[in-house]
């Protein structure tokens, strides 16, 4: 297993690893994300290989929300459903971990969605505590 920066030429592993997660998107809207985030030195995204193949990703990212002090977020996380439980979500969020300790972050939060007992379990096995349970509301903005 390796665990590096992710790349342009990972899109398509991406998007299919995505699509596991629950999210499918074309490859196109998929590329222009991953740049974005590459382009922003406020984020990283991490890569999981296994015998040369792309098996899972992290997007991590620094928040600075007025309301509180700097803190790392994972913005999504997902692992090949075939190569679970073999410690590629654990070196992913570690690699999470260390560039946020980089920056000088002192905290990493993670949301996940209520109906996903088994991720819940993950995050808390690597020492992630229940903070608080919220109900996410979303609006179409003009012009979008």
């Amino acid at each position: 297993m390796q665990v590096r920066s992710a790349r342009l030429d990972d899109v398509p592993e991406l998007a299919r690893l995505t699509t596991e997660l629950g999210y499918p998107s074309p490859l196109a809207d998929l590329e222009g994300r991953l740049a974005a985030a590459l382009d922003d030195p406020g984020r990283a995204v991490f890569v999981a290989e296994v015998g040369g193949r792309v098996a899972g990703w992290i997007d991590v990212a620094e928040r600075r929300p007025l309301q509180e002090g700097r803190s790392a977020e994972i913005g999504g996380l997902v692992v090949a459903a075939d190569l679970h439980r073999i410690g590629l979500g654990r070196a992913l969020v570690a690699a999470a971990e260390q560039w946020a300790a980089g920056r000088g972050l002192a905290s990493m939060t993670v949301r996940s969605r209520s109906t996903r007992a088994g991720a819940h379990a993950f995050y808390r096995g690597l020492g992630f505590e229940d903070v608080k349970t919220s109900l996410v509301f979303r609006k179409p903005v003009d012009g979008r």
